[in-house]
């Protein structure tokens, strides 16, 4: 926890302010101004310029008066640290391990890399991509060091497997900081090491991101057809058979196909349906589970427009934040908020639908290539013309604004 900041609390009170009229002039509940005080919060982005200016001051004085009063220990955000040194150093200790076996890759270092894809994996839902592509580029570099050393046909395989594992990783980072060029890139060295490998799974897993990415950019007849193809290819029992069919769903509903879409829902649920218990208490993006499919159902039946969506979107977000945490979501409840947003709009629930949307918005979960998703509510409720529609506007452009900025 960072440390208390009374130099912002002087001046508040100097500029005759009250923690509840400073609230009231900011928007925001007494409470938050509390936490911003203690060094328990931060203000958003988009709320920095309304807080100097009713301060009176600039925004390099305001970065002053918000940093803490002494060198306490400040409580690490999973969202913005980033581990790289660490890294570093633990590749530099699988180097050096490696170098007293016979093989010049070894199966310890395969097992370690193996497991490190694991943990990436996993890391994904609540780890800021820029920060995860920092260390999937660090592990794919050490893999291609690896390729053109003396090693056993075995070991050249597994090499190439955990090598497309990480550039298909690396591609959706880039595909969620909306990096096409990288993506593209990535996506094909993905594709040459899964077919160098003979895995069909990892080549199944490649055509379905590149499904997600067209349906982001508003082709869904493109992502319907690539999720066709990444379940010709995925073999049978697989999570990315589950996932490329999720995809066509999602993809229908979007062309307003709803008999298609009812159809992939129920197929995704009786494949989910036949998976045990994942073997990892934490999400693995490469891992299908029973849980997975109630994000993408949520989804799915909001962009149908179909009322269940409600049920489904509640409880992803009961299951991912069942205490109600607001520092440390899981992308897919930022999610699953602008999912109940857009089915309470299309039901009228006006006020129960702004406030899941700036939850959404605000929680700072909302990658790149999901702003559109959150743009499509502002839209509805300016339409609308909501009394809400100015702070959701002002909220969303903090967002893009942020995003621009890492």
């Amino acid at each position: 926890m960072a440390g208390r900041r009374r130099s912002f609390a002087e001046r508040r009170k100097a500029c005759g302010y009250t923690q509840e009229s400073f609230a009231e002039a900011m928007r925001v509940d007494r409470t938050t101004v509390y936490r911003w005080e203690r060094g328990e919060a931060d203000p958003q982005p988009h709320q920095r310029p309304k807080i100097a200016k009713l301060l009176k001051t600039t925004a390099d004085e305001l970065d002053r008066l918000l940093a803490p009063d002494s060198a306490a220990l400040v409580a690490v955000n999973p969202w913005k640290v980033s581990c790289g040194l660490a890294d570093d150093d633990e590749l530099d200790a699988w180097e050096l391990a490696r170098r007293v076996e016979a093989s010049d890759v070894g199966a310890r270092t395969l097992e370690r890399l193996e497991r490190a894809f694991d943990d990436l994996a996993t890391a994904y839902p609540m780890t800021p991509p820029q920060d995860l592509l920092q260390r999937v580029r660090r592990y794919s570099a050490y893999v291609a060091s690896l390729l053109g050393g003396k090693k056993t046909l075995s070991e050249h395989r597994r090499l190439l497997v955990v090598g497309g594992w990480l550039s298909l990783l690396g591609a959706t980072l880039h595909i969620d900081l909306k990096q096409e060029q990288s993506a593209t890139a990535r996506l094909q060295t993905a594709v040459t090491l899964a077919r160098e490998a003979e895995h069909a799974e990892i080549e199944a897993w490649c055509y379905e991101t590149e499904a997600w990415r067209v349906l982001t950019d508003g082709d869904y007849l493109r992502a319907a057809e690539l999720s066709r193809t990444a379940q010709n290819i995925a073999p049978a029992g697989t999570s990315a058979l589950i996932q490329a069919t999720a995809q066509e769903g999602r993809s229908r509903a979007r062309l307003g196909h709803g008999k298609e879409t009812y159809a992939a829902i129920d197929r995704v649920q009786k494949m989910s349906d036949t998976l045990g218990l994942p073997d990892r208490p934490m999400e693995h993006h490469y891992q299908y589970d029973p849980a997975k499919s109630l994000a993408y159902t949520a989804t799915t039946l909001a962009w149908l427009g179909d009322s269940a969506a409600e049920g489904y979107a509640r409880e992803v977000i009961s299951r991912l934040n069942p205490g109600g945490e607001t520092t440390n979501w899981p992308r897919r409840v930022a999610s699953a908020n602008i999912d109940l947003a857009l089915v309470l709009l299309a039901g009228s629930r006006l006020d129960e639908a702004c406030d899941a949307a700036q939850k959404a918005i605000l929680r700072g979960r909302v990658v790149p290539s999901n702003h559109w998703r959150a743009l499509e509510v502002v839209k509805v409720v300016e339409a609308r013309r909501l009394p809400e529609a100015p702070d959701l506007r002002e909220a969303y452009e903090g967002l893009t604004q942020e995003g621009r900025s890492r």
